[in-house]
């Protein structure tokens, strides 16, 4: 592998764990950015000089490191900071030395990233960057703002924590259930990003869906008695087992609908229904739990050959309630259609404020499915544009073209 491609690797991949791993220790995020990519720089100047060293992020966290420390030194920030910095030194020279794993910190972080002080609306965002290294304009995209205003507020909180210098330390175990929905959010998310782009080879993000279940997994350490950890589990499984089955062996987009039950991962699906139950043994119901419920549903399908529209229909209902997000809405609509006909599903569909699904895809794509249904051939034709136009995946595009031009 070309030494670019290594450190274009290490960025991608280590990214947020190095990120953590400095930010647990030192309060300026901003600071610890700079620095860190102050060391990428580097590993582009020397490595194809020396070569790769045998532990790129002990390497690479070493160089951060000396950043930090010069930097310290220089605005003679805190007395305090130094031996912080030592410290981690030390820790990196015995990761170089040895085969130790270098350590994940990212879980911490997301939870230090829920400090109090720190605005609710914020702190899913902050961790979608600093954490698993989204970029603001995708967070902004999943947030349904600006990418400047997104950018504009991400830098505030940075700003914001270095000026009250926040004391990053892990909430006590009473305090987590109140800081977890947050992190929930972020790990959903990122699920989400990756989950949006699986399908594109040459995408910074595939891995991200792969990430987020195993830190849902981590999180269990910290909060095994939470139904909604397992609820988010149960989700992302359920989702990952349909994953290679959303393309036909040509590249072609598949609906959950028309996909074969056989290209479905039993062993996940099973794991899935595994965490689900163990949530429903946990007392108390989250919007991850119905959300993992609808998708329990739709997996049946694998045992009974069909699907029970009417008890996903409910489960929206329930979590409409409790979390009316412009996907549960939709995904109502859309259920309620099958299971009590379109016509109904249409009324549901349109009773969405306008302002609210400008933009956004899905909503487009099942008004042009059912106009197209009804035979309202125009509002059909006119949905389906709308929807191709926001489409970010070539095979959905080419799938709603398909679709569009049969009418």
């Amino acid at each position: 592998m070309e030494t670019n491609q290594v450190i274009e690797a290490a960025a991608r991949d280590a990214y947020g764990r190095l990120l953590s791993y400095l930010a647990v220790n030192w309060r300026d995020l901003q600071a610890v950015e700079d620095a860190l990519g102050d060391a990428f720089l580097a590993a582009l100047e020397t490595w194809p000089k020396v070569g790769v060293p045998d532990k790129p992020e002990a390497w690479l966290v070493t160089a951060a490191r000396r950043r930090l420390i010069d930097r310290a030194r220089h605005t003679r920030i805190s007395e305090g900071a130094l031996p912080t910095l030592l410290a981690m030194s030390e820790d990196a020279q015995r990761l170089n030395s040895s085969s130790a794993a270098f350590p994940d910190e990212r879980l911490r972080m997301m939870f230090l990233c829920t400090h109090p002080a720190i605005d609710p609306a914020m702190r899913t965002p902050l961790m979608l960057q600093t954490v698993l290294g989204i970029d603001a304009a995708r967070i902004a995209s999943a947030f349904i703002v600006k990418p400047s205003t997104m950018s504009q507020r991400l830098t505030r909180v940075k700003a914001k924590i270095r000026a009250e210098r926040l004391v990053f330390e892990m909430p006590d175990a009473e305090e987590i259930p109140g800081r977890l929905d947050s992190v929930l959010e972020a790990i959903y998310a990122a699920y989400g990003s990756g989950w949006d782009e699986a399908a594109i080879a040459d995408s910074p993000r595939r891995r991200l869906a792969e990430e987020a279940i195993y830190l849902g997994k981590l999180l269990l350490q910290f909060a095994p008695r939470e139904p909604e950890v397992y609820g988010l589990l149960a989700l992302m499984l359920h989702c990952e087992a349909r994953r290679e089955a959303r393309y036909d062996d040509e590249g072609n987009y598949v609906p959950l609908t028309e996909q074969s039950c056989t290209r479905w991962e039993q062993g996940l699906i099973m794991e899935a229904e595994r965490y689900l139950h163990t949530a429903s043994q946990a007392g108390g119901i989250g919007r991850f739990q119905l959300m993992a419920a609808i998708q329990s549903v739709h997996a049946q399908r694998l045992w009974t050959g069909s699907t029970e529209w009417e008890a996903i229909a409910q489960l929206y209902e329930g979590l409409i309630r409790m979390h009316p997000t412009l996907g549960a809405l939709v995904g109502r609509a859309a259920a309620v259609a099958e299971a009590y006909g379109t016509e109904r599903g249409i009324i549901l569909l349109e009773a969405i404020p306008s302002e609210e699904v400008a933009d956004y895809q899905p909503y487009w794509a099942l008004a042009g499915f059912l106009y197209k249904r009804m035979n309202r051939i125009e509002d059909a034709r006119s949905a389906y544009s709308r929807s191709i136009g926001l489409c970010t995946d070539g095979s959905v595009r080419q799938f709603l073209s398909r679709q569009a031009s049969a009418i």
